[in-house]
């Protein structure tokens, strides 16, 4: 296939090199007469790709060791004997190759003869025509005919599979052969694996075990009957441990794994360079099209956080923006109880912002608000936090940070001067010990965690801290050398504990603490972490993490090289998240773990662009680049700016906002891109809270579950259908760029623009470059970026400035931000969510690899046939005393709230901790989950509820009057004729 690829967006190479790049000495060789010079180490087909001279090859790709099977890449090198694989041999000084001589020609077209005559030669109709690695390379080597009588093969005439020898030479009592075929598989929803099409290069299962690090694929069989098998006996793809990364089908040089979606609208003809709408880890992708008819996305090699891997969401689970679902029209309604009625565009926005004027006119300048999307681009999230600054002149702006990563902010902010990671990506294959604390890698950052896996493999050590058995735990290849279970609710605990080790011990790297930090406050807090109150042993009851594995992990980290931190949700959706993200800080300050590759504190983002959203002043105290809002010198820079006074006293936070609802003091709020009645905490008082609003405006792509409770509905666009930058959570700004034309009519900064003209702004932006110009123009980390800049390096990471023009892939590399790193005092405080006689149980929550967020995407794509409804996780135990059995419904109750779902047996979980995810509004997890919430923060303690299972029916009054509500509420008038 050939790539349509506009030049500039797709810096370097995309060739495959048929063998990875080496770092090393220059070594210098002739190919064909042509000198070449290489570093050491690198393949002979390596150094001639790089002289421009093509190796045919099948069983070899750049992104996998070389392998040597199928012995197409043959050369000739003078004062060698025979033909070496120019894949497995490396090059040396001087070494003179032939790539194309006439004794190689010869053995090349003999092995690819060899290769067709058990291949079906059904090219013309093909679902791999003019993408197919097999066809190239025989035209290649000049293969015209094939010598071999026809005879028995693995190919099935009538397409429904593949047979083997063995099976084709059984006989029916008549003589005549049994037509004992390999069925296609089909059963995965997004590709289908055809044996009969397979040459058994390997390359799938190396890219499995390799790239992905599942180890889901093998050869089984010998000989004749060698075929690549997924799972044990009896299982297909969908059933198999395969996660559906789409490695294997990358791979995959001929038709035998091929997109279904390839199959049925044909090879894509054009490809077009975006970044991924799902995770924090920000994979770049080539959206490849027909037309404007988008057939796959793949993985994009030069992109520097995913380096050409994918996930299932993002290789796979597009189809949303196209669904049936997406409402494409603008909707008001003058009250909830009302069915939505269809308006043109300006009805909506007049209807919308005499609304909202009215509301400030009769209840004051702070009685609405804005909540911005972590996962639209920074340039619209940079415009709806002007809107209410600007244009509602007040400070009441927030974001899903608010109920994920606003410790990150805090904490990151006071010990180290910046709130966002220190590393980048890269940066995992040089550490030595991994330690991963509340969080579930392979599930919610899954390219990072096959990154991450392949470094274990090679013998990095890690220390993973969760109340949950994870998969990073264990599974293939790889095992914790300490998984410290602990109690939920127990993270300062565990973190102070594991510092009293290095502190009482000496483990310390005091010539890193004297020159880097502030030594007065070290010792000041040394003195604090030293007390006996925080060792091991006396947290053990607490904690529950046995005293001799959690030293042991201590002096690991602190002395087994290079150590790392990745931390998720389970660390910051506590009461006491802020201090658990200072005591993590602590720890690398402590062991001198930070400013260089292979150490760091890394925060793992949730959504896609939750780093940006909060880069762009999306919180009420801060204004764009972490600013606080009541510093004169920087509202002067945006004043100036925007033309407009800016109010210095901050505005409310999301449950500040509900409150004051609540209370009748806060009337308006424009929702873009955010379900908080399914994502935030406690749902009956966030129901309260918008149905006691007089305008609430929800701006998405469907009627999620907060536009139940709306009067306007804007329709949003999909991330394939408009331009800006995303930020993941390495601090990498990526362009995004529109793949088709929106199907509402406008991208959402187009219909934030709209909305603020409507309100008596006057904003005139064409494209989104222009409000990247502004951001950079008022904030110091984003000075350097621009679109032209991003077209030529692709992506760069924050600070870019004239300081550091290149970005900033390592943080705190010379000095911290804030000039000396500062120790802080970590006090353990339990929260005051407990177990009791009536609510025995903790219940904490999190995500499963398939789905992503709320699931208002993903669960409109085929990735519900891996999830279709959320599940209870209980230890048999526990079970067993309530009389719960497999499959059984369950009624899960708080003190906030109840509702029901299936019940799943699992010791993933321990003895008194129960699990479940929140992607489906028919479970609506969060109507269990308290209102407790970080104390600097407000964000909420989704981690920690106590909680009662006992036996059910099937869904609860609640759900029912729940569901009967939201049918109602989603009810459209027919379009007037």
């Amino acid at each position: 296939m050939k790539d349509f690829i506009i030049p500039q967006f797709a810096p370097g190479d995309d060739r495959d090199m048929g063998t990875p790049a080496r770092t090393g000495a220059p070594v210098t060789l002739l190919i064909d007469g042509f000198p070449v010079t290489v570093a050491e180490g690198t393949s002979v087909m390596r150094a001639a790709f790089e002289a421009g001279i093509e190796v045919p090859k099948l069983c070899a790709s750049d992104n996998l060791e070389a392998f040597g099977s199928c012995r197409l890449c043959v050369v000739e090198i003078e004062g060698r004997r025979g033909l070496p694989a120019s894949c497995t041999t490396p090059v040396s000084e001087g070494m003179v190759v032939h790539t194309q001589s006439e004794k190689v020609r010869k053995i090349r077209r003999g092995v690819m003869e060899l290769y067709i005559s058990d291949h079906p030669l059904d090219c013309l109709t093909c679902s791999a025509n003019g993408d197919c690695e097999l066809q190239d390379a025989a035209g290649q080597v000049g293969l015209r005919d094939v010598r071999y009588t026809p005879g028995e093969n693995h190919f099935d005439p009538s397409g429904t599979g593949a047979r083997s020898q063995s099976e084709a030479r059984l006989r029916m009592p008549t003589g005549e052969a049994n037509p004992l075929f390999t069925p296609k598989d089909n059963s995965n929803p997004y590709f289908s694996f055809d044996s009969s099409k397979c040459i058994v290069c390997s390359r799938c299962v190396r890219a499995c075990e390799e790239v992905q690090g599942t180890f889901a694929l093998t050869i089984e069989g010998r000989g004749f009957d060698s075929r690549v098998k997924a799972g044990a006996v009896g299982d297909d793809f969908l059933s198999s441990d395969c996660v559906s990364c789409g490695a294997c089908v990358q791979a995959c040089p001929t038709a035998t794994l091929q997109e279904k979606s390839v199959i049925s609208m044909g090879t894509p003809t054009r490809s077009i360079i975006t970044t991924c709408a799902y995770c924090g880890v920000g994979c770049s992708f080539k959206a490849e099209l027909n037309g404007d008819q988008l057939v796959r996305m793949v993985p994009y090699k030069h992109g520097k956080a995913n380096r050409g891997h994918s996930c299932v969401k993002g290789r796979f689970a597009y189809g949303y923006a196209a669904h049936k679902d997406r409402i494409l029209k603008p909707m008001i309604r003058e009250t909830i109880d009302q069915p939505w009625r269809e308006v043109s565009w300006d009805e909506a926005l007049s209807f919308a912002a005499n609304r909202m004027k009215g509301l400030q006119e009769q209840y004051g300048r702070q009685s609405i608000g804005v909540i911005t999307s972590s996962r639209c681009t920074n340039e619209e999230t940079y415009l709806v936090q002007k809107l209410t600054r600007a244009v509602f002149k007040n400070n009441n702006t927030d974001t899903c940070a608010r109920v994920c990563h606003s410790p990150t902010g805090y904490g990151l902010g006071k010990t180290y001067g910046t709130s966002a990671g220190t590393q980048d990506f890269d940066s995992v294959e040089e550490t030595d010990v991994v330690v991963i604390i509340g969080a579930n890698p392979t599930d919610g950052h899954p390219v990072f965690a096959s990154r991450l896996k392949k470094r274990l493999r090679a013998g990095a050590k890690l220390i993973v801290i969760d109340p949950r058995r994870t998969d990073i735990v264990r599974s293939a290849h790889i095992e914790a050398q300490y998984h410290l279970p602990l109690r939920p609710g127990t993270n300062v605990a565990v973190v102070s504990a594991i510092a009293h080790v290095i502190v009482t011990e000496g483990l310390f790297n005091e010539d890193f603490i004297r020159t880097r930090c502030d030594w007065e406050e070290f010792q000041f807090y040394a003195e604090f972490i030293s007390d006996p109150r925080h060792s091991p042993e006396a947290t053990q009851l607490l904690t529950g993490v046995p005293a001799a594995d959690l030293r042991a992990a201590a002096r690991l980290y602190a002395t087994g090289g290079n150590g790392s931190i990745y931390y998720g949700l389970g660390v910051t959706e506590h009461s006491q998240g802020s201090t658990t993200v200072m005591g993590i800080a602590n720890l690398a300050m402590l062991t001198g773990n930070i400013g260089r590759p292979g150490v760091g504190v890394n925060p793992l983002r949730g959504q896609n662009n939750v780093q940006g959203s909060c880069d762009m002043g999306s919180f009420p105290h801060e204004l764009p680049g972490y600013r606080h809002v009541k510093l004169p010198d920087v509202r002067a820079i945006f004043e100036k700016a925007w033309g407009v006074e800016i109010d210095p006293e901050p505005g409310l936070r999301i449950p500040n906002m509900l409150d004051a609802a609540v209370e009748g003091r806060f009337k308006g709020l424009y929702c873009q891109g955010e379900d908080i009645l399914q994502s935030d905490p406690d749902t009956h008082h966030v129901a309260a809270g918008l149905a006691a609003m007089d305008c609430v405006i929800v701006h998405d792509l469907f009627l999620n579950e907060t536009a139940n409770y709306a009067h306007v509905f804007l329709p949003g666009s999909s991330f394939l259908e408009k331009d800006g930058t995303f930020t993941n959570a390495e601090r990498r700004i990526n362009r995004v760029r529109k793949v088709m034309a929106p199907l509402n009519g406008y991208e959402d900064w187009e219909v934030t623009q709209l909305l603020a003209n409507a309100m008596g702004a006057d904003w005139h932006y064409t494209h989104p470059s222009q409000i990247m110009d502004e951001i950079a123009a008022t904030t110091p980390s984003f000075a350097g970026v621009n679109y032209e800049m991003l077209e030529e390096k692709g992506s760069v990471q924050w600070p870019c400035n004239e300081a550091v023009p290149d970005g900033t892939p390592l943080m705190h590399v010379d000095g911290f931000v804030s000039g000396k790193g500062r120790f802080m005092v970590t006090e353990y405080v339990a929260t005051d969510e407990r177990t009791g006689p009536r609510f025995p149980l903790l219940l904490t929550t999190g995500r499963i690899l398939s789905h992503y967020n709320v699931g208002a995407q993903t669960r409109r794509t085929d990735n519900v046939a891996w999830h279709p409804e959320d599940l209870l996780e209980i230890h048999p135990h526990d079970a067993e005393v309530r009389g719960v059995k497999e499959g059984d419904w369950v009624r899960l109750a708080s003190r906030a709230g109840e509702t029901t779902l299936r019940a799943t047996l699992t010791d993933r979980v321990s003895p008194g901790v129960v699990y479940t995810t929140f992607h489906h509004p028919t479970t609506q997890a969060n109507v269990i989950t308290t209102d407790f919430s970080d104390w600097a923060t407000n964000c909420p303690e989704y981690k920690v509820t106590a909680v009662q299972i006992s036996p059910s029916n099937g869904p609860s009054e609640w759900q029912e009057r729940y569901n009967e509500q939201a049918e109602r509420s989603r009810r459209i008038l027919p379009a007037a004729e």
